[in-house]
């Protein structure tokens, strides 16, 4: 197990989820209104799980990979943090529309459209960083971390947005 892996499971199911809601009719508000709160409640537990367990221990190990903001893994991770704070505030949009309205839809496509650039990045960054810099019996560990994490959050935790610099100055 490896939370790498962990993570890229959890993108993938977070993409299932986005297009299991494209193709519900807009009528059918009792569908719509399951599954989006089963995906904004697995949103806010993954970017939490992420911050506690995987970041932190990135701005240890890593060095910056790919396209990384600045280059070094205190830019990827301030980017990351600023995505998870854009993602819980698309999320919460969300909530201010009436489930199946065009302007619901299209508050769903933003979320879905912020979400997919942050694992894009993550994915080319963070992860390849980790990857290349964190010893596998790390990653197991973290990866026990992460899950037991989600499974005890599985109806959600408080989104809570936090300050990206504040951020690595504290896990830094």
């Amino acid at each position: 197990m490896d939370i790498t892996q962990l993570i890229l499971d959890d993108h993938a199911e977070q993409r299932r989820l986005f297009a299991i809601i494209e193709q519900i009719d807009p009528k059918d508000t009792e569908a719509l209104t399951a599954v989006w709160s089963r995906l904004s409640a697995f949103l806010d537990v993954h970017a939490e799980a992420e911050e506690r367990f995987f970041y932190p221990e990135l701005l240890k190990r890593g060095e910056g990979a790919n396209d990384a903001e600045d280059g070094t893994v205190e830019g990827e991770t301030e980017d990351a943090i600023e995505d998870h704070n854009k993602l819980r505030d698309a999320v919460k949009a969300v909530d201010q529309y009436p489930v199946g309205t065009g302007a619901w839809i299209e508050a769903v496509g933003k979320a879905n459209v912020v979400n997919s650039k942050h694992m894009g990045e993550e994915e080319r960054q963070g992860l390849t960083d980790f990857r290349r810099h964190a010893p596998v019996a790390r990653r197991h560990e973290l990866a026990v971390q992460f899950a037991a994490f989600e499974a005890e959050h599985i109806t959600g935790v408080k989104p809570v947005n936090k300050d990206p610099e504040a951020y690595i100055e504290a896990h830094g």
